[in-house]
């Protein structure tokens, strides 16, 4: 059977040179040529021995998502649109003066139906392989690097595509490895940045297992609003989200928790909000992104005006809490925060089970 190398992280990289009797260098190597250099052709691996690249020929491939779409936003924001068999996934570029960030997803779709993302209204299709998470990286890596002399511009990745990544564990923990290791992409912990709905468990076996930055999809202050808005908070709700967040800071590479918080018309804008989301992160050091939504079709919210969340900073900054503002960026080709769907179809049919139950 063949194997796909950008499956394997370090460990799993050896134990397979070891089954074709390699010593453990030959493993780093090839990731090095892989990963760094962005090459899928065995035979150009120079320093290798003509008979271990003919042995890899035969028994491993290099296998990432074919690319359906690739597009530029007027604000320089790409994004690329991935056939992955059963469905297609997406993964953004975008470039600042200081980073270039990549947005990546982890699932063909998602299971938790959180009601201002359009990624939710598609339903779920499944988990993505460690290849198919790693190949969004490893594609962007070589088509940006071909347009800049080779020159990576990655500085940054955020797991804030589509698809909850803590209901992607096992696939999503080698991924992050990759990432990390120096053989392959060499990101710092706190540059590498994992972002959850709040999937306790899993929060604390990231802590234990590969701790780097943490963004929690928050969007209410309260577990009556949060219920309605993410149904997932009924199985997790606020206190035992906080406190998950306040372990998870023993091992972070960051010394806060970074709180997402989507701002949506007449919903959770309010002054009241704001004082109550205050009172609920009092203990919980941490940062407050403020994202104003970006509408979808039949989507169902509005975002909120642009004085209402001034405001609403206002208030958070006012009391201490460091709270910015994010930049709308790659609206214009449907690839900002929450617009993120593809051409992902509900082989689940959950989206017609809801529809049918009136939910």
């Amino acid at each position: 059977m063949t194997v796909n190398l950008l499956d394997l992280d370090l460990p799993h990289m050896v134990g397979f040179f070891a089954t074709m009797g390699e010593k453990p260098f030959r493993a780093t190597q090839v990731m090095r040529w892989v990963h760094r250099n962005g090459e899928s052709d065995f035979a150009a691996m120079s320093d290798l021995a003509k008979s271990l690249r003919e042995n890899l020929s035969r028994n491993a491939c290099i296998e990432v998502p074919k690319v359906v779409s690739d597009r530029t936003a007027e604000d320089g924001t790409r994004k690329w649109l991935m056939d992955v068999g059963s469905s297609s996934v997406e993964a953004v570029f975008i470039p600042e003066t200081s980073r270039g960030t990549l947005c990546i997803s982890s699932q063909a779709g998602c299971t938790l139906d959180c009601k201002f993302c359009s990624t939710g209204k598609q339903g779920f299709n499944r988990n993505l392989t460690t290849a198919e998470i790693i190949g969004q990286l490893w594609l962007a890596n070589k088509a940006l690097g071909a347009e800049r002399g080779g020159d990576r511009v990655i500085s940054n990745v955020v797991m804030m595509g589509m698809g909850e990544p803590l209901l992607n564990y096992d696939n999503v923990i080698p991924a992050l490895r990759l990432m990390l290791d120096d053989n392959a992409y060499g990101l710092s912990r706190r540059r590498v940045t994992v972002s959850t709905s709040g999937i306790v468990p899993m929060i604390d076996r990231l802590r234990d297992d590969c701790p780097v930055a943490l963004a929690v999809s928050l969007h209410a202050p309260t577990d009556g609003l949060r219920d309605v808005i993410m149904p997932i908070n009924r199985k997790y709700p606020l206190k035992e989200l906080l406190e998950a967040c306040r372990r998870y800071l023993d091992r972070a590479p960051r010394d806060f928790v970074t709180f997402e918080y989507v701002m949506l018309k007449g919903v959770n804008d309010s002054a009241l909000h704001a004082r109550q989301l205050i009172a609920l992160l009092s203990d919980t050091p941490c940062k407050v992104n403020l994202i104003p939504f970006n509408p979808f079709p039949n989507g169902g919210f509005e975002r909120s005006p642009r004085e209402a969340i001034r405001q609403f900073s206002e208030i958070l900054n006012g009391a201490g809490i460091v709270t910015t503002t994010r930049k709308t960026r790659g609206d214009d080709i449907d690839a900002a925060c929450g617009q993120l769907a593809g051409q992902v179809t509900d082989r689940t049919r959950r989206t017609i089970r809801i529809a049918r139950s009136g939910a």
